[in-house]
C-alpha cells in the first residue's frame, strides 16, 4: 500500500497534469475557422463597432470622422469548469491508471469546448438577435442609404428558407476578412487546478481529492452580412443562390462590400457531408438528366461541424 505523501500528491499533480496537456494536443478544434478570437480583460465586452464598415471618401476639407455606432451588443463572460474527483483508496492501492483517459479526455474537451460555444450559434442565428436587433439570420436587416444612417433604410436578407423544407440547415459563410462572422470572446484560458492538500475538508469527509479545470469566455454575433442561413435542400442552385445573395450585400450608403468572392466556407452538418463534397469536388453535375460542367468545383471548403 503506498503511503499519501506530499511527493506522492505532488508526482501525482504532475502526471494529472501531463495527461491533460496530452489531450488537448490531440484535438482537432474547428472554431477559428469560423471565429475571430477576441481577448477579454473584463467582465463583459460592448462591441459598439458592429455595424460600422470602414471606407474612404474624396478628402476635401476637413477629415470626417466615423463614429463607431453605438448598438449595444454586448458579450457577458461565463464561467465553465469541468472536475475529477480522485479516491484516496486509488491512490494507497496504486491504482491510479484508471484516471489517466479521464485527464487526457478533459484536456481534449478543454481545447475543443469552444465549438461547442461556437457552432450551435449557427442554428441558433435564425431565432437569435445580432448587434442590428434583427435574428442572425433574417429576411429584413435594415441597412441605411445613407454612410451616416440618417437616411431611409431598406431590408436585406441573409436566409433562404423554404417552408417546405425539413431537413437540416446549412450555412454559407465569408471567412477572408479579419473578422470572421462569429466571435470567441476568451476572458481566461483552461486552466488546469488542484485541490490536493490532505488536510482539506473533503479529503477529511469523503476521502476525496479534487482536480478540474475552469475557464472564463463567451461566443457571439459578429457581421450578419458574412454569413447565410439555408433552411432549404443542399443542392448546386441553392448553393449558387447563397453566393450571389452575399456578392449583393452592401454597406450604409450602397457601397458594396466585397464579400462572397474568395474563402467560401460550407458548413454542414454530418448528414449533408457527402453531397457538400460531391458538389465541391467533381467536375460535371447533372441539369435536367445532361452533365454539364460543375462551375462551382473548388469554389468553397467544408466544413462538417462537429457541434452544429
Amino acid at each position: 500500500m503506498a503511503m499519501v505523501t506530499s511527493a506522492v500528491l505532488n508526482a501525482m499533480r504532475a502526471a494529472f497534469n501531463a495527461k491533460f496537456e496530452e489531450g488537448k494536443t490531440s484535438a482537432q478544434s474547428q472554431y477559428m475557422a469560423v471565429a475571430t478570437v477576441v481577448p477579454s480583460t473584463t467582465k463583459s465586452n460592448t462591441y459598439g463597432w458592429l455595424g460600422q464598415w470602414p471606407g474612404f471618401r474624396e478628402w476635401i476639407g476637413d477629415r470626417v470622422i466615423n463614429s463607431m455606432k453605438e448598438h449595444g451588443y454586448a458579450l457577458e463572460n461565463k464561467d465553465f469548469e469541468s472536475s475529477v474527483g480522485v479516491d484516496r483508496n486509488d491512490i494507497e492501492d496504486d491504482n491510479l491508471g484508471v484516471y489517466n483517459p479521464m485527464f487526457t479526455e478533459m484536456g481534449r474537451a478543454s481545447d475543443v469546448f469552444p465549438d461547442e460555444l461556437i457552432f450551435p450559434l449557427l442554428k441558433a442565428g435564425f431565432t437569435t438577435t445580432c448587434y442590428d436587433g434583427q435574428y442572425f439570420f433574417d429576411t429584413d436587416h435594415p441597412v441605411n442609404e445613407k454612410v451616416d444612417g440618417s437616411g431611409a433604410d431598406t431590408s436585406v436578407s441573409n436566409a433562404i428558407i423554404d417552408g417546405a423544407y425539413t431537413g437540416e440547415p446549412w450555412f454559407l459563410l465569408d471567412v477572408s476578412r479579419a473578422l470572421k462572422p462569429l466571435i470567441y470572446q476568451e476572458r481566461k484560458k483552461p486552466q488546469f487546478v488542484a485541490m490536493d492538500n490532505p488536510n482539506d475538508e473533503q479529503v477529511f469527509t469523503k476521502k476525496l481529492f479534487r482536480y478540474g479545470v475552469d475557464l472564463r469566455a463567451n461566443a457571439g454575433y459578429g457581421f450578419w452580412q458574412m454569413a447565410v442561413g439555408v433552411k432549404a435542400e443542399l443542392s448546386y442552385d441553392n448553393i449558387w443562390q447563397a453566393i450571389e445573395m452575399m456578392g449583393d450585400f452592401k454597406a450604409d450608403g450602397g457601397r458594396s462590400l466585397g464579400l462572397g468572392k474568395s474563402k467560401l466556407l460550407l458548413v454542414v452538418p454530418n448528414s449533408k457531408q457527402k453531397l457538400a463534397n460531391q458538389i465541391k469536388s467533381r467536375d460535371l453535375i447533372d441539369d435536367g438528366g445532361v452533365s454539364v460542367s460543375n462551375d462551382l468545383k473548388d469554389k468553397f471548403d467544408v466544413l462538417v461541424a462537429d457541434f452544429l
